[in-house]
This record gives structure tokens, sequence and C-alpha cells, in this order.
């Protein structure tokens, strides 16, 4: 039994709309994956949200247009709906946990490399800052004697000039 061309096109315009359910909730989980590793503040979460649906809607919008002429049809609404549902349900606990656990982990790694090749460097910046004071204590001096040296030749040359 072959079921006719517009029921075919309509069970395939379904799983569209199923399909888009799912990648919309899935790409909200990238913000809230973000969310977890970086703190926002209420109002960026409310403008992160606010661009994020905007732009949902655009995307329906566009699948309606080229799958269905512009038309809204219900069993789309319902379907993109049930792949949010289905998503939210079944693996997107999952994803975020891992996700966030493996970023974590990565990101300790990469802080643990930084800190060891960091380590030469703060050595030497510990280093110059020892060495610093030793010669900004030697400068000191050296300007202290130069300017014995130099208060000596002035008072000598006001004598030698006042005399003359």
């Amino acid at each position: 039994m072959w079921l006719s061309q517009d029921i075919t096109r309509e069970m395939v315009f379904l799983f569209h709309s199923f399909l888009l359910g799912v990648v919309i909730t899935s790409a909200y989980d990238g913000f809230l994956i973000i969310r977890r590793l970086i703190r926002h503040s209420g109002i960026m979460v409310s403008l992160e949200d606010l661009v994020f649906w905007i732009v949902c809607a655009l995307e329906v919008f566009r699948v309606l247009c080229r799958e269905n002429n512009g038309m809204l049809r219900w069993f789309a609404v319902a379907g993109a709906f049930g792949g949010m549902l289905v998503y939210k349900k079944t693996v997107s606990r999952f994803i975020i946990r891992t996700i966030c656990q493996v970023i974590t982990f990565l990101g300790g790694i990469l802080m643990k490399i930084v800190r060891f090749l960091a380590k030469p460097v703060k050595k030497l910046v510990r280093q110059g800052e020892k060495g610093g004071k030793v010669l900004a204590g030697r400068l000191s001096w050296l300007f202290r004697c130069l300017k014995k040296k130099l208060t000596l030749f002035l008072k000598m040359l006001k004598i030698v000039l006042s005399k003359k």
C-alpha cells in the first residue's frame, strides 16, 4: 500500500519540524553549558534568551516558508514541541553534564600546563625584582656620590669666580 504524495510530504514536514525542535533545544543547551562555565548576570541571561528566541522564530519561519509556503500548520508546531520534549527528557541532561565536565577537565589540564610553563618566567621576574632592588640601591649610592661631587665642584667654581 503506497501513501499518496501529499501524505508523504506532510510526514516529511512533520519529521523536519521534529528535528527543528531537537536542534533548537540542543542549541539552547549550548547556552546552558556556557552559563554553567561562566556566570552571567540576570540581565545578560535575559538578553541572550531574547536574541536566541528571535533567531529561533526566524528559523521556524524560514522552515515554514520553505516546506509549507509560509502557512502555519499546528501539527508542525506539535512536531517541533515533540522534538524539544523528547530531546530534553532523554539526552539533554547527560550532554550538558558531560560537556561541562570535559571542558572543566581540559581547562584544569591547560591551567597546569600554563603554570608549569610560567614557573621559569616567575623565577626570572623574582630574580629581576631582587636584582632590581640591588641595582636601585647601587644607583642610589652612585647618584648620592655624584651629587656630592657636583655640589663640591659648584662650590669650588663659585669660589674661583668670586675671586676674579
